[in-house]
């Protein structure tokens, strides 16, 4: 645990570090000029700074509280088809007999459409997290040079839809899914149509085809859901002005911080004359601790917005539908060999 806070508090201090190195410059550029050029006239009261800082703080929160319950939600959402995810492979394993079948079928031919029915499934989780991973005008966080220069990407960023969807569904129905926009609705329509079917050959009693299209019922509430965080951002009017009103504070605070600390040396009676007068400089890194925590926390909160943008802090929606495939294919009594492993961590980061 203890290894892992000082990773955590090295990578954040090298996610931050462009920002860091711009307020040591802001700070000491101010203090040279007050120093130097002796504008101690140069300078702002304390209280409406106070009144500043205050009201971006507040914002700040506001706008950390709205980001993680976007993220809560988001992984709330994706617990959820998890879940229903299970419940779908048990029932379609179990629903799916000749007890009232018209016609009764072979074993084979039964144990089939249990797997089409559940590798479709797999293709419908592979389309959302392929549609939740496209990029939208206002996710900028992926853009930035500490993200860039990782070289950290999604797994849906390396490959193509249509070739992770290729080992799922026939040709022909790829071929018919492809031309559709919403690829994952289109597959769900696939599912009812297919279990309809079923119910006609008496492969699945009508009180079964019952549940399991509350299933599929569920799984486009979910995925609903989880398209409204995607397509609907959080409000620019919020996540713009904040951080301008940081910036804005961020600048304003040397006018009163610098003079604050050439005072105190002043004050120092008993302390060499060297002392007082260069003990203003001593303003630098408490200037770059404070611009740093807001900044830090305004960038928290910006990051936060969009859990699916694919960054190194967003919902792991390709860990967790690959774990759910592993689960429906072992359950199907698949070989491990043939069943695909889970995507690898990325510097300590799940996708």
């Amino acid at each position: 645990m203890y290894t892992q806070k000082i990773y955590s508090a090295r990578q954040l201090a090298q996610w931050t570090r462009y920002e860091t190195m711009v307020f040591t410059a802001i700070i000491t550029v101010w203090v040279a000029i007050f120093y130097f050029l002796d504008l101690k006239w140069f300078k702002i009261p304390w209280t409406p700074l106070a009144l500043i800082g205050t009201a971006v703080a507040f914002v700040i929160g506001f706008q950390n509280n709205s980001a993680y319950g976007r993220i809560w939600e988001a992984r709330k959402i994706w617990g959820g088809i998890v879940n229903t995810s299970r419940t779908f492979g048990m029932f379609v394993q179990d629903m799916l007999t000749n007890e009232h079948a018209k016609k009764p079928v072979a074993e084979a031919e039964l144990l089939l459409e249990i797997k089409t029915l559940t590798y479709r499934h797999i293709a419908w989780m592979t389309a959302l997290r392929h549609a939740m991973r496209a990029p939208k005008s206002w996710e900028t966080t992926s853009n930035h040079r500490t993200n860039r220069e990782w070289g950290m990407l999604p797994p849906e960023m390396e490959s193509t839809l249509e070739e992770d969807m290729k080992p799922y569904i026939s040709k022909n129905e790829l071929k018919k899914i492809m031309g559709k926009d919403n690829k994952q609705t289109a597959l769900l329509y696939e599912q009812s149509h297919h279990l309809r079917k079923l119910k006609e050959r008496g492969m699945i009693w009508e009180f079964s085809f019952l549940e399991l299209e509350a299933i599929l019922q569920e799984l486009f509430t979910l995925q609903g859901q989880s398209e409204r965080i995607k397509n609907f951002p959080y409000p620019r009017q919020y996540a713009t002005l904040n951080h301008f009103f940081m910036w804005v504070f961020v600048l304003l605070l040397p006018l009163a911080l610098v003079p604050q600390f050439a005072e105190i040396g002043a004050a120092l009676e008993s302390s060499p004359a060297w002392v007082k007068d260069l003990f203003v400089w001593f303003s630098i890194p408490f200037y770059v601790i404070v611009a740093w925590i807001f900044h830090t926390m305004e960038r928290i909160g910006r990051t936060g917005e969009n859990p699916f943008e694919g960054t190194s802090n967003d919902v792991p929606i390709s860990t967790i539908a690959r774990g759910i495939e592993i689960d429906l294919r072992q359950n199907l009594g698949e070989p491990d060999d043939e069943i695909p492993k889970q995507f690898p961590a990325k510097r300590n980061t799940q996708f």
